[in-house]
This record gives structure tokens, sequence and C-alpha cells, in this order.
């Protein structure tokens, strides 16, 4: 399938540099299978959801996984994104060209990372030497790892380190937060929990892959990157047990969908899962495990455009996105969110 049918333009004045405050009060567009779309606010998810639903939530923790450092003269600039072991990460490096096998890089605090392994897609394996958890030297030397569509415009804070978590993180590893449950407060889940909709938590550690553009033309010569996730048999029972009876599986975010779907068989029961996932869902593919989707809007060309085109239709997305730019919703990360209900 031919990458641009998922292109459309997007006034830059629609990306959101910061959160909405608070986070619930950001907008929210319904998104049926037919019919009129219509426009709320995250915290109407209440009313639009039925008691007997469930809401599934990555509680991953995004790492402060940029690094900027020097090799001899040279700046070297680091986003890890995928855990190798203990001292290992596999890195995207700029001004990688300045690097070779066995150098050593400085990251400041104390902090250095050597060069250990090229990758066929540019990447590097880094090795952080020392006793402390390579997390500490993280929370030391490192940044947030913020979007480069928000990084290209403003420079990383200290409000991110709050801004760019969402309330369910508990499990380090992510390198890009599960933005759709940036949304959710405490009052919103309680006013969830008052309307009889349930909610379950997975893991899947986010990778930098998730904002590497699409470079091919089409879509069956392009590589995902694969993220690391988990889910276990007592959630996947009770998820089964709810879909049983009737109940619909809404996925929060792109990124507990994927791992739902990599978890699920062809007789879409969804079962213990723990390891890598590379999952790449484009139109014609048939879904498993959800019956819905919260998640924000995303980049033109991209492999979650083409995930959410699979889910709706890419006729309706693609008409669902011109209402929400006409609309001036907020888009990407810090942005607006919708419902998709196929």
């Amino acid at each position: 399938m031919r990458v641009d049918l998922f292109d459309f333009d997007l006034p830059p004045e629609n990306i959101a540099l910061r959160p909405a405050r608070p986070r619930d009060s950001a907008r929210l567009l319904c998104v049926g299978a037919e019919g009129p779309f219509t426009d709320h606010i995250v915290r109407d998810l209440p009313g639009l959801l039925r008691a007997g639903d469930v809401l599934v939530f990555n509680d991953t923790r995004v790492i402060p996984a940029q690094l900027e450092g020097q090799r001899g003269e040279a700046r070297i600039g680091a986003t890890l994104h995928k855990r190798v072991d203990l001292r290992r990460w596999q890195a995207f490096v700029r001004n990688a060209k300045r690097l070779r096998e066995g150098d050593e890089i400085a990251f400041g605090a104390g902090v250095t990372g050597h060069a250990e392994a090229r990758h066929a897609d540019g990447s590097w394996t880094l090795f952080f030497p020392g006793e402390e958890p390579v997390e500490v030297l993280l929370e030391r030397a490192g940044r947030m790892p913020l979007p480069p569509y928000i990084a290209g415009k403003r420079p990383t804070d200290e409000q991110d380190r709050a801004d760019y978590q969402t309330m369910f993180a508990a499990k380090d590893g992510a390198v890009a937060a599960p933005t759709a449950a940036l949304h959710f407060t405490p009052e919103l889940m309680a006013a969830l929990a008052d309307a009889g909709v349930r909610t379950e938590t997975l893991t899947l550690h986010v990778g930098a892959g998730t904002f590497l553009p699409v470079k091919a033309e089409d879509t069956d010569d392009h590589a995902m990157h694969a993220e690391w996730g988990t889910i276990d048999a007592a959630t996947c029972d009770r998820l089964n047990a709810a879909r049983a009876a009737g109940h619909r599986v809404i996925a929060v975010g792109t990124t507990s969908l994927r791992l739902l779907e990599s978890a699920a068989g062809e007789d879409r029961i969804i079962r213990p899962f723990e390891g890598d996932t590379a999952i790449f869902i484009t139109p014609g593919y048939t879904f498993r495990a959800v019956d819905g989707l919260m998640t924000n809007f995303h980049l033109p060309k991209s492999t979650l455009m083409m995930l959410v085109s699979a889910l709706m239709g890419r006729d309706r997305m693609m008409a669902a996105y011109a209402h929400a730019i006409a609309s001036g919703y907020r888009f990407y990360s810090y942005g607006d969110s919708s419902l998709l209900l196929p």
C-alpha cells in the first residue's frame, strides 16, 4: 500500500507544544463507524462509554533517555530506545559519523557510555560502566526525550518531567510516553468507575522508533522497530471474560492496542505475552483483541496513521482529521484526543 495515501497537510499552529491544563480538559473527537463526528472534552468520557466497557492503559514510565555528550572535540547526541541488558541500550546517535567502535562518550555528571557496536539501521549499542543502575545515571545526566516536533521548537525543561508522564507510570523503560493516557486524572478515573467503566493495565516500553518517519514508498518495505511488552494471565482472563459477556475492550493508546493485538490469537483470545513485538498494523488487518481506541492525533504518513486507518477505514480517518484541523484541534503528543469506535 502506498505510504502517500496517509499524507495530509497540518498547519504548524495545530501542533501542541504544551498539554492542556487540567489534563482532562483537552478536547475529544468522537468518531463512529458512520454519521457525524461529535466534539467533546476528555472529561465527557464516562458519558460516551457503556457500563462494563474496559479501558486498557499502558503503565510504562518514561525515562530521561536523551543524552548529550562529547567524544574528544565532537558533540554526540544519543537517544536510548531499547534496552539490551542491565548495562546496555540500543540508541539512535546524532553525529554518528564521528563515532567508532570502542569510543568513550562523556555525557556529563560523571556518566560515560562506550560505543560497542553499530547496527545496520545506523543505531548503536552503548555500554554504561559502573555499579549504579543505568536508570540512576540517566536521572542524573539525561533529559526527557520529547518528540522532534516539540523539541525542535522549544527546549526541554523541568515541567516536561511531570507533563510527559502519565498517572499510570510505574515501570521504567519507555523513551516515549503512551500519550493517550496523559489526559487522565484521578477525578476522571473516579467518574469512570462511578459509570461502571472498568480498567486494566499492561506494559509496553515505547521506543523512539515511534517517531521515525516512514521512508519507504510502500508499506511492505517498512521495517518496524521492536518494543518489549508484557501482559499477565490474570489480566488476559478478565479481558476475555468481559468480551465474552458482550462488553467492549477499548485500548487507551496505540501502544496498548499493539500489545493486545500481539497477544491475541486468530480465535480472538488474548493470552499472556512477554517479549518483543514489531507488529505493523495497516488497512486490511483483522482486529482480534480490541473494540475501540482512544488516541491522540498522529503524524502524516506515520505507522500510527496507518493503524487508525486500519481500525476505522482510511476515508473515515482522513475526513475525521480534516474536521479536527478545521475545528482547531491540537495535534500530537501534547495535543487533544479522539475516541474511535468502529
